[in-house]
Order: C-alpha cells, then structure tokens, then sequence
C-alpha cells in the first residue's frame, strides 16, 4: 500500500510539473519582443530575424504545445481550449515562415501549384500529424465548437491584408475582450476597411466575403455581414446620418483585394 501510495505521489508530482501552461508565458515573451505595432495601432509587423535567433526557445514552446493530449485539451474550459488552438495556429505559422525565410515575399511562396501553404501537414497537435487549414477548419471553424466568428481576426496568416498578430499571447481568462480589440483594431484601419460617402458603400476586407457564412451564423442575432458590421458602425465614419445608414444596412457592400505580401519587418 506504501508503494502504491508513493508511486500515486510521484505521477500527481510529475503530472502537476509538466501541466501545460494556460498562461502561454513563453510564446507571450516572444511576441512581446518580436511583434511591433504600428503608430495607430491597428496594423503590426513581425521581427521574423529575431525569431530565428530565438528558435531554440520558440522550438520549445512548440514541442509543449505537440506534447498536450487530446484527454488533457478536454479538461480546461471553452475560452482556454480555443485561445489554446490560436495560439497554435499563430505559432506554427511562425514556424511555417521560418523554413523558408527570409528568401520570402509571400507566405504563398510556401505553396505549390498542386498544395498551398496551409494544406501542409508539418506538426503535431492533440495527438495527430495536421496543418493550419486542420486547425482552422476542422477544429476552431467546425460547427457547435466555438462559432466565433471573431477568431478571423486572431488568427494570421502572415501578410499585410491579415488582421494584425498581437503582440501577446491569447489566454482563457482574456479571450473575449482580445477577440474584440482584435476585430475592433482591423476595422479602424482604413487601408483595409472603410467607409465611401460619396458612393454609400462600405468597402472591407475579403475575409467578410470568404468567411460570410461566418458572420451570418447567428452570432449576437446577426444573419448577413452588414448586420454584423452595423454594429461597428460608429468605426467607419463621425457622421451620425451615416452610421445610421450602416447600421441599417442601407448601403452597398464591396470587398477590398487582399495583400498577400509577408508582414515582416527588416531590421
């Protein structure tokens, strides 16, 4: 019964030691030091040199993030398990940038005309071989998941027409009011989102049109991308008389071409 009871205590003891830290401290340091704003703050930029000179210690954070099971994954809440999921998607897309970089001009570069980037099968999660599109699709997108469509804007694909990549790790704890700075900071920049008075339309990212299903799934009542975008009316334009037509939904409905060009800063 002593044996048992020590071995008890030495696997709690190990268990407890090799937990996986919610809190995402490493990956959080890393982003803090390599990922800079820029003046407005709604667009960053990414020190992808100063990661490779960090890889050791990015390379760790991505081995704890392989080595978490599906059976542990289930135990924490819904907001960890999903800033869990973006954190890894943002990371090994990191990783993804590093193999090829900095001879890159695009994450597309990374592709083939038979595959693209995301659909490459490079690392381990929750067990299995996958890729981004894995995580992205089949994991946070999948329907009764998370139906969040704000996760558009926390997960980045490298380029300039992304939502920025914040420079700090997502957290259970935090998830809702990042997920919401995060949507609201995409929508302030006007290189990529705005407001025509003189044509009434409201010209926005082509995420609104790839992902429209997303944002007509019901998410705070709204059925149609303008419903959802009348909601952040007051980001587009100061005239009350048309933030009102916006929020209406009087008004035309344009997708601005996306920049596929990496969002690296050159030291």
């Amino acid at each position: 019964m002593k044996l048992l009871l020590s071995l008890l205590l030495i696997w709690l003891t190990t268990t407890s030691a090799l937990a996986f830290d919610n809190q995402h401290t490493a990956f959080d340091s890393l982003l803090k030091k390599y990922v800079h704003w820029d003046a407005a703050g709604v667009s960053s930029k990414v020190d992808y040199s100063g990661f490779q000179q960090d890889w050791p210690l990015l390379k760790q954070y991505l081995d704890e993030l392989s080595a978490v099971n599906q059976v542990e994954f289930e135990r924490w809440s819904k907001p960890t398990r999903l800033a869990f999921l973006i954190n890894a998607y943002n990371a090994f897309t990191i990783q993804l940038i590093l193999s090829g970089y900095p001879d890159l001009v695009s994450i597309k570069d990374l592709g083939s005309l038979f595959s693209s980037p995301w659909s490459k099968k490079f690392f381990t999660l929750l067990g299995k071989r996958r890729n981004l599109d894995n995580i992205e699709h089949d994991m946070i997108r999948v329907p009764g998941a998370y139906d969040d469509p704000r996760i558009h804007f926390s997960v980045v694909c490298a380029s300039i027409g992304c939502p920025a990549l914040r420079n700090e790790a997502f957290t259970g704890s935090r998830l809702d009011q990042q997920l919401e700075d995060g949507l609201r900071r995409f929508l302030t920049d006007n290189s990529r989102n705005r407001y025509d008075s003189q044509r009434k339309t409201l010209e926005v990212s082509k995420l609104f049109d790839w992902y429209a299903d997303d944002f007509a799934g019901g998410f705070r009542g709204h059925e149609s991308v303008i419903s959802f975008l009348g909601d952040y009316a007051e980001l587009f334009t100061a005239a009350e008389t048309e933030r009102e037509a916006i929020r209406k939904g009087k008004i035309t409905l344009a997708y601005l071409d996306y920049d596929w060009t990496l969002n690296e800063t050159r030291r």
